[in-house]
């Protein structure tokens, strides 16, 4: 069974939350049990860091919890709606209106600049948008790249990319961010930079923000942290920063 410390942000209702989910993929002398009966809940204004050593289950976990994968078993809230059962031509909406997301690889598009990677995927999100360059330069503004709109990937450092991949994931204003190792491929200095933004966020907004990391020097950062191990979430730990020296 999972243990959970509880933290001031539990006084609100999750945005998102998983209840006993299990997901196996293959069957017979191939299957392969990912998760087993996992819980986790996601609160407004928190930073919610899940660590575990490769192969644990992390990223099938928030795969899930951003309905991108389909549990085997268990159910799945999203602002407390069950949607475990929704049919799959329904969960697109619920994924552009309630989770933005940002991926180690940034995925931007090289021959675009940063405006117009932004203002794309809002379109996308929402096509009833009717100046998406208008709200794309306000999301770059909020990270700090004002200055580097109009650049293109190949003239943005590793930084400047994951700040575009956060703006893109901050379009349609959702109320959760979920990343998948956002910082593995950026030097101590610039990781750092991107999780304070985050932080910022989160503290700001009241977003809130699930990132899969292995690195412990971002629990600075962090409100809560999920240890996934052999596919179940085996703790829940809230981060003290008042004994922070």
């Amino acid at each position: 069974m999972s243990t959970t410390t509880a933290t001031a942000a539990t006084a609100a209702a999750p945005i998102a939350a998983l209840a006993g989910i299990t997901k196996i993929y293959g069957a017979g002398e191939t299957q392969v049990t990912a998760l087993e009966g996992a819980d986790l809940s996601v609160y407004p204004g928190e930073i919610l860091l899940i660590e575990g050593p490769s192969g644990s289950g992390k990223t099938t976990l928030i795969s899930i919890l951003g309905l991108l994968l389909r549990p085997t078993r268990g159910d799945v809230f999203v602002r407390g709606e069950r949607v475990t059962d929704l049919p799959e031509r329904a969960l697109p909406a619920i994924r552009a209106s309630a989770f933005g997301f940002v991926f180690q690889g940034f995925n931007l598009f090289p021959a675009l600049t940063a405006l117009e990677n932004v203002a794309i995927a809002i379109r996308v999100k929402d096509p009833t948008v009717r100046r998406p360059q208008v709200e794309a330069a306000r999301l770059l503004h909020a990270v700090g790249l004002a200055d580097r709109m109009h650049h293109k990937p190949a003239d943005l450092s590793g930084g400047q990319k994951q700040r575009v991949a956060i703006a893109r994931a901050l379009g349609g204003d959702p109320p959760l961010i979920i990343g998948d190792e956002p910082t593995a491929a950026l030097d101590t200095k610039t990781a750092l930079g991107v999780m304070a933004l985050l932080r910022e966020l989160a503290t700001r907004e009241g977003r809130a923000v699930v990132v899969v990391t292995h690195d412990p020097r971002l629990e600075r950062f962090a409100d809560r942290v999920a240890h996934v191990e052999d596919g179940r979430v085996t703790a829940v730990v809230t981060i003290d920063h008042s004994r922070a020296a």
